[in-house]
């Protein structure tokens, strides 16, 4: 290429690249602490400038093996630093190479334009200070917009190739009035070359947008699908615990009558202790939980069915009336899945004396305070706001806890995890009357 095609300087290039990883890495989840991820951003820079400036000298076959290279180093940049799958890091390495793209061309061509005004290199750094930052900042806030309300971004094999391919064309069309200047789709002019660059990696840009845009829709109709069937799953649940015990308790109460009559009429010392025993075993059944919501009483002593099974210890200090304000389906959710939760994790501990559970319901000021403990032994590793499964079927779990932080927030609430001696705690606080 001679000086009249001039091309966008390496190290420009090499910046705009690390800015784009950074701009991604800052939206998603990182793996290693601040300290680590400032040194290894900073190397990234150093060795992404090193290589783009020590090859440009290369001849033009050379071009594209080069540009494979940076982009594998935007690659293991980003996926040493972010906690995602390969794919997800992958998807993301496409789109922070096309919008360094952007930011490099945009750049140039207004560097390029001024230069013949003026020879100032004051003007020249402005020019790059304000179109990196107008470009990485407008992608930075696109980015949180476009994956609010998505709990985790999934990308498959088949959406990973769509995005490497959306790229290597965009990139392809851009430079192409670079590499070859006659075929059908290369311009003559300059000031035309640079327009074209600029505009395709724009179009690229806003076509990968789309496509995300499509991808978080999608996953977010997916998890809703999900919340919703386990906000019916735990209402059903309160319905068939509802039933079970209204039968429960007329034949308690026809027992304890005819208990009673037994015991009138027999003087066998035997059939005494058999007659204890039974009472004994009438007693576990009783409806003793009164919390002052017959939902939560009713749900509650579901669950401590289940807990008496796996010898589970659960306790309960519970002022159930000021959830008269709170859906009958909401309460099943919060309380349903944080029990349910809480009885899955002790079952897996194997000293029965430690099989732990408490729940607190109680008002301070105008807010309702709700605490879930159960005894834990595991170490809680938390991802994108929720406690990582260890389930092998991480993709079909979690969303119990979706579900309570979605019931949660319509009352205007917060719902928060803590792991602190050995007790995990999930902490709810909602306003006094929520949905007011």
């Amino acid at each position: 290429m001679d000086t009249f095609f001039e091309d966008i300087p390496r190290i420009y290039t090499a910046l705009a690249e690390w800015l784009a990883c950074l701009t991604y890495c800052l939206v998603m989840k990182r793996k290693v602490k601040n300290e680590d991820f400032i040194l290894v951003t900073i190397l990234a820079l150093v060795v992404q400038s090193m290589f783009l400036v020590l090859t440009k000298g290369l001849p033009v076959v050379f071009w594209i093996p080069c540009m494979l290279i940076a982009v594998g180093i935007m690659y293991v940049y980003m996926a040493f630093c972010c906690d995602d799958s390969r794919n997800v890091i992958g998807y993301y390495c496409a789109r922070a190479f096309l919008l360094a793209e952007l930011a490099a061309s945009l750049e140039w061509q207004l560097a390029y334009f001024f230069r013949n005004l003026t020879d100032s290199i004051l003007v020249q750094i402005l020019i790059l200070v304000g179109v990196y930052s107008l470009v990485f900042t407008w992608a930075h806030y696109m980015e949180i917009g476009i994956t609010r309300g998505v709990f985790q971004l999934e990308i498959n094999v088949r959406e990973l190739w769509a995005a490497i391919a959306i790229a290597a064309v965009v990139f392809a069309f851009s430079n192409l009035s670079f590499v070859f200047r006659n075929t059908p789709f290369s311009a003559g002019l300059e000031a035309d070359i640079f327009y074209i660059r600029t505009l395709v990696d724009i179009a690229g840009i806003m076509i990968l947008y789309v496509y995300q845009s499509r991808i978080c829709e999608l996953l977010a109709e997916k998890e809703l699908r999900n919340i919703h069937s386990m906000l019916k799953a735990q209402y059903d649940k309160y319905r068939n615990y509802q039933s079970t015990f209204e039968v429960i308790n007329m034949k308690y109460h026809d027992l304890k009558h005819q208990i009673a009559g037994l015991r009138a009429e027999m003087s066998d010392e035997e059939r005494k202790k058999w007659i204890d025993s039974l009472e004994q075993e009438l007693e576990s059944y009783s409806p003793e939980l009164e919390t002052g919501n017959s939902v939560l009483d009713t749900l509650i002593a579901g669950k401590m069915m289940n807990c008496r099974a796996n010898n589970i210890k659960i306790t309960c200090v519970a002022e159930g009336d000021i959830l008269e304000f709170m859906h009958v389906a909401d309460i099943c959710t919060i309380f349903g899945n944080a029990l349910d939760n809480a009885i899955e994790s002790v079952t897996l501990i194997e000293d029965p004396e430690k099989r732990l559970i408490h729940l607190t319901l109680s008002q301070k000021k105008n807010f309702i305070l709700i605490q879930i403990n159960n005894y834990c032994e595991n170490t809680i590793t938390i991802k994108n706001g929720y406690p990582v499964t260890s389930k092998a079927d991480k993709g079909n779990h979690g969303f119990g806890l979706k579900s309570i932080r979605y019931t949660v927030e319509k009352y205007h609430g917060t719902l928060n995890f803590g792991l602190k001696d050995n007790w995990f705690e999930l902490t709810m606080l909602i306003p006094k009357g929520g949905l007011g």
